[in-house]
C-alpha cells in the first residue's frame, strides 16, 4: 500500500486552510500594537539604499545589484534587531510595547536570514576592485555568519528545545552580526565605503554595533534600580514579593512590567515580571510569582527577606485609561489587574473583572480585590472557580459582561484560553480590535504548526481512503 499525499481533488480543503491562514494573519495585524512610526522607520531604512543603487547599477549586472541590495537589507535588519534588544526607552516609543517589539525582533531576524541566504545563493559577481587578503577573509566571515544564523533561527523556531539552551545560543546573534559587518566592510562591492551609500550603511552598522556592545556589557554597567526584598507573602501556589528601593525609585504605571534579576541568588539573567501593585508613594514595588517553570520555581524556593534585586524598566502599555471594560484573568494572570484595580479612580470604568481560578484557596490578592470592589461602585469582581463551575469560555464571559459590543476586553492568562477567546468572542459582538493582551511568549515558532497539522490530517485521510479502496 502506497501513501499518496497528492492534493488533487481537495480544493475545498485548501480553500478552508487558506481562509484560516488569512484569518490568523488578520488577527495578528489587528491586535499587534506596533506603532506606524516603527513600520515607517523600518521601511524607510530599507528603501534608502534604492536612492543610490540605480546609479551604481549603470553598466552592471542587474542580478548582481539585486544581490547587493538583499545583503544591505539583511544588515539593516540585523542592526535594527540589535537596537530593539537593548530595551532602550526609544524602542517602545518607535516600535510600540516591548512584547510586540520582540515579535518584530523575531521577524526581522527571519528576514535577515532569508535575505542573507538569497544574497549568498545568487552570488553574482560585481566589479569592485582587486581581491585582497582582507576580502578573502571577509568572504569566510560572511559564510560563518550565514551558517551561524541558520543554526540560531532553527533553534529559535524549534520551540521544543529547552528555553535556557535557546537563551544561551541566542547571545551569539550579535557575534554573527559583527561578522556580517566585517564581511560588508571588506568584501568587493560596486561602491566605496566612503561614498554616500557606504557612509549610510556605516552609520546603520555603527548603531547596531553600539547596541550589541551595550547588550553584551556586564549587567552592573547597565542602568537599573536596586531594590531589597522586604516582605514575602505566600498566597495559594504563588508568592507575593514586596521590593523597597535602596536609592532611586522606578516610576511606572499600573499594568506595566519590569525585568528583574537576583544576582545574590545566582539568577543574573533578567526575567520579566508584571508589577502587581499600583504605584506607591514610597516607591515600593510588588511582583507576584507563580510556579510556571524552572526559573520561577527556583526563585520561589530561594528568595528571602534582604535579597537584593536589580530592576530594569518599566515596559508595556497594557492598561486602558477610560471606557467600559471587561478584564479576564486566569491563574497568575491576575497580576496586572491587581495593579490596575488598585489605581482605578471613582470615575473610572465601569470595569468588570472575571477571575478564573481552580478554587478560592488558590486565588491571589483576592481579599485586596474584594476590598476594592466594595469601595468602588464602578469596579465589580466575579470569582470563577473552575473546580465547581467548569472552565471559563467566551459564552460565559459574554453572559457575565452583558453586552460586549462597545466594550474593551483585556486578557491575561494561559495562551490556550487566549486563542479560544480571540476566535470565539467576535461571535458575541466583540470587535477583534477591542481584545487586548500582552505577548509574553518571547520565544515563539513561525506559525508552521497549523500547516504541519493540516498535512498530517490529509495524509491520514488518504491512508484511510486507500485502505478502504483496497478492501
Amino acid at each position: 500500500m502506497t501513501l499518496n499525499l497528492s492534493l488533487h481533488g481537495s480544493h475545498s480543503d485548501l480553500a478552508r486552510f487558506s481562509r484560516r491562514v488569512n484569518w490568523h494573519i488578520y488577527v495578528i495585524l489587528a491586535i499587534m500594537k506596533l506603532k506606524i512610526t516603527g513600520l515607517f522607520f523600518i521601511a524607510a531604512a530599507m528603501l534608502v539604499p534604492l536612492f543610490w543603487l540605480p546609479g551604481i547599477a549603470s553598466g552592471r549586472d542587474t542580478l548582481a545589484i539585486f544581490s547587493q541590495y538583499l545583503g544591505l537589507t539583511a544588515l539593516i535588519s540585523m542592526a535594527i534587531l540589535q537596537f530593539i534588544a537593548t530595551r532602550w526607552p526609544g524602542v517602545e516609543w518607535i516600535f510600540g510595547p516591548l512584547d510586540q517589539s520582540y515579535r518584530l525582533h523575531k521577524w526581522l531576524g527571519l528576514w535577515a536570514l532569508a535575505a542573507t541566504f538569497l544574497h549568498d545563493t545568487i552570488d553574482a559577481d560585481v566589479e569592485g576592485g582587486k581581491e585582497t587578503f582582507l576580502s578573502d577573509v571577509a568572504e569566510t566571515a560572511g559564510e560563518i555568519g550565514l551558517n551561524g544564523m541558520l543554526i540560531l533561527v532553527a533553534v529559535t523556531v524549534a520551540t521544543f528545545i529547552p528555553y535556557h539552551l535557546w537563551k544561551w545560543t541566542h547571545r551569539f546573534i550579535g557575534v554573527f552580526f559583527v561578522l556580517s559587518v566585517f564581511h560588508y566592510m571588506f568584501i568587493l562591492k560596486p561602491f566605496p565605503n566612503t561614498g554616500p551609500l557606504g557612509l549610510y550603511m556605516l552609520f546603520i552598522c555603527g548603531v547596531g554595533f553600539i547596541a550589541y556592545l551595550y547588550t553584551s556589557a556586564p549587567r552592573r554597567l547597565r542602568p537599573s534600580f536596586r531594590y531589597t526584598v522586604t516582605e514575602l507573602d505566600k498566597q495559594g501556589d504563588a508568592l507575593s514579593v514586596t521590593l523597597s528601593p535602596q536609592k532611586r525609585t522606578l516610576r511606572h504605571k499600573a499594568g506595566q512590567f519590569a525585568f528583574i534579576s537576583f544576582s545574590d541568588l545566582g539568577l543574573r539573567e533578567p526575567h520579566p515580571f508584571t508589577l502587581s501593585a499600583a504605584p506607591q508613594e514610597n516607591g515600593q514595588l510588588r511582583m507576584t510569582i507563580g510556579p510556571l517553570g524552572d526559573y520561577t520555581i527556583r526563585l520561589m524556593s530561594r528568595l528571602e527577606v534582604g535579597t537584593t534585586a536589580q530592576v530594569e524598566g518599566p515596559f508595556g502599555e497594557f492598561a486602558l485609561a477610560r471606557g467600559p471594560q471587561t478584564w479576564v484573568a486566569a491563574g497568575i494572570g491576575i497580576t496586572p489587574f491587581a495593579a490596575m484595580a488598585g489605581s482605578l479612580s471613582a470615575d473610572s470604568g465601569p470595569v468588570k473583572l472575571i477571575y478564573s481560578i481552580k478554587d478560592r484557596s488558590k486565588a491571589v490578592h483576592l481579599e485586596e480585590l474584594e476590598n476594592i470592589a466594595n469601595a468602588n461602585p464602578n469596579f465589580t469582581l466575579t470569582l470563577w472557580e473552575t473546580s465547581k463551575q467548569g472552565r471559563l469560555n467566551a459564552e460565559l464571559i459574554a453572559a457575565q459582561s452583558e453586552s460586549l459590543k462597545d466594550k474593551h476586553v483585556l486578557y491575561c492568562g494561559p495562551s490556550a484560553l487566549r486563542d479560544s477567546l480571540i476566535k470565539e468572542l467576535p461571535n458575541h459582538g466583540l470587535s477583534r480590535r477591542r481584545f487586548h493582551y500582552e505577548l509574553f511568549e518571547i520565544r515563539t515558532g513561525i506559525g508552521l504548526q497549523m500547516l504541519f497539522n493540516y498535512l498530517i490530517k490529509r495524509a491520514k485521510e488518504h491512508q484511510q481512503k486507500s485502505t478502504l479502496s483496497n478492501t
